[in-house]
C-alpha cells in the first residue's frame, strides 16, 4: 500500500537496493548492520516494502510499545522484548519459525545503536535451532545502498560464523560512522 511512497523516499534520498536473494527464499532472518541510528528503522521500512520482503517482523525494546505510539510499532510488525530479564526469547522465536508459515525476522545483532565490540548471539542460535538461513543486510549510508546477500547457512561454529559476519559488515558505514561494527 505504501510502496510508491517508500520508492519515492528512496529516489529522493538517492538510495538503491542491491538484492541477491533467490525468488523462492522462504523463512529467514535478516541480519541488519551496522545499526547506528534511528534512521535505520525508516530505511528498513522502505526496504521491506520496495524489495517485497513480505511481512518481516522485528524485535525492539519493550519501551517503544508503550502508549501513545506503541500501536504503531506493533502495526509495523514489531515484537516487544524485555531485555531486563531472561524470557526464553530464542525458544519463542524458534517456535514461530516452526509454526508460522513464511515467518521472517529482522534483527540488529549489535542489540543497540551504540558502538559494540561483541554482538548478541540470539540471532545465530535462532537460525541454528530453526534451521533457517540468514540474509546479511547492510545499510551503507556512505554509498546509499542496502545490500541483501544470498542466504548464509550457519555452521556448528558460532564464534567463527559471527567473526566472519562482523568482518563482512565492517566494510559498510552506518549513518553515525563512528558507531556500529568495529
Amino acid at each position: 500500500m505504501f510502496r510508491p511512497l517508500y520508492q519515492l523516499i528512496f529516489k529522493l534520498w538517492g538510495w538503491k537496493i542491491i538484492d541477491h536473494r533467490p525468488a523462492d527464499l522462504g523463512p529467514c532472518i535478516y541480519v541488519v548492520a551496522p545499526h547506528t541510528s534511528n534512521w535505520d528503522f525508516l530505511v528498513g521500512l522502505c526496504v521491506r516494502s520496495i524489495a517485497r520482503l513480505g511481512n518481516v517482523r522485528y524485535l525492539a525494546k519493550k519501551q517503544l510499545f508503550k502508549p501513545p505510539f506503541g500501536w504503531i510499532f506493533r502495526a509495523l510488525g514489531g515484537y516487544p522484548v524485555d531485555r531486563s530479564r531472561n524470557t526464553n526469547l530464542t525458544e519463542q522465536v524458534v517456535h514461530y519459525f516452526r509454526t508460522v508459515p513464511d515467518f521472517a525476522l529482522a534483527i540488529t545483532p549489535e542489540g543497540t545503536r551504540k558502538r559494540v565490540d561483541k554482538w548478541k548471539t540470539g540471532f545465530w542460535r535462532i537460525a541454528h535451532d530453526a534451521q533457517v538461513p540468514l540474509i546479511l543486510s547492510s545499510f551503507d549510508f556512505s554509498r546509499k545502498q542496502v545490500i541483501l546477500r544470498e542466504p548464509y547457512h550457519v555452521s556448528e561454529d558460532m564464534e567463527r560464523d559471527i567473526a566472519w559476519m562482523m568482518e563482512y559488515f565492517s566494510q559498510f558505514k552506518g549513518r553515525n560512522a563512528d558507531q556500529g561494527v568495529h
